[in-house]
């Protein structure tokens, strides 16, 4: 599978993996089921690591990664399945990020890398889950329970929903060590590398706007007077989402650092805040422009 044969080369490339990896197993949540292999583990940055590469990434991860989703990618399509809309907007948005670490845009490229490998993981078995008829973490039961005749951007943001809100804070632990986030200046790197991913993101949003149009047929009169807008919302939502997400990040490794128990209720309580967005947005209207006034992330209370 895509997470074992990849992330055995990530620890084994790693030249920093010394230490002992640390891995707590949460309690199963009531009414749904992960993969066997992920057992509800609390991330550590230990379990994923890369290295090697002259810029400091190990550019085959990230396309084995690619090459995992494009895979995956065609039966969603021959099938059917509204779920392709947000997992082929997905693979084009990777294929960006890939890009934009082999140019050297960011501070640390092979952090960025484990990072996104580690985020796309999270949403790779949420998704295998569902396929095989279970039911993964609330978030993505309802994303991927929407109704199938919802326009295309519609499933493309109750994915991104998910996997912004519930998976990203979860990536950002798995790459960061509790050591780490007490160091001011590593973890201001860390979150400039994190701020740099809405430059290559907000470069995308034209793209996959015309991208979904062509797939969906022509939006509505409204819909069409209301693009500059929407695109200008989208890119405002996500910049706003992303300070929350690094927010939670902070709080469920205060959580982490208190033991199994208190994580697995930290994130219990990030699985319910963003099941609730994700669940808001399938009401009807012009979805963006409630958005712009509710805001499209969450934050965990303390």
């Amino acid at each position: 599978m895509f997470r074992k044969n990849t992330l055995e080369r990530v620890v084994s490339t790693s030249p920093r993996n010394t230490s002992s990896e640390r891995i707590f197993v949460a309690p199963a949540i009531p009414g749904h089921t992960r993969p066997a292999r992920l057992a509800a583990a609390t991330p550590t940055a230990t379990s994923i690591r890369a290295g090697g590469g002259r810029n400091g990434h190990n550019g085959r991860v990230i396309d084995e990664l690619i090459a995992r989703m494009a895979a995956m990618l065609g039966p969603l399509e021959a099938d059917g399945d509204q779920r392709r809309y947000f997992h082929a907007t997905y693979q084009r948005t990777t294929i960006a990020v890939a890009d934009q670490i082999k140019r050297g845009g960011f501070a640390d490229p092979g952090w960025v890398e484990r990072w996104d490998v580690a985020f796309a993981d999270l949403y790779l078995d949420a998704l295998e889950t569902a396929l095989a008829g279970q039911r993964p973490a609330r978030p993505w039961d309802i994303a991927f329970s929407a109704a199938a005749d919802l326009p295309a951007l519609r499933h493309v943001l109750l994915g991104m929903n998910a996997h912004i809100n519930y998976d990203l804070p979860q990536a950002l632990l798995a790459v960061i060590t509790d050591e780490e986030f007490g160091d001011a200046a590593l973890l201001a790197r860390r979150e400039a590398d994190h701020q740099a991913i809405d430059g290559v993101l907000a470069s995308r949003v034209g793209a996959e706007d015309d991208e979904l149009a062509r797939l969906s047929g022509p939006p509505p009169l409204l819909d069409r007077l209301l693009k500059p807008f929407n695109r200008l919302g989208t890119q405002r939502f996500l910049r706003e989402a992303r300070v929350k997400v690094w927010a939670n990040a902070i709080t469920l490794n205060r959580a982490r650092r208190q033991g199994p128990d208190a994580y697995a209720a930290r994130l219990a309580e990030l699985e319910e805040l963003s099941a609730a967005k994700v669940a808001d947005l399938q009401a009807p209207g012009q979805v963006l422009l409630k958005l712009a006034a509710t805001g499209f992330g969450v934050r965990l209370p303390g």
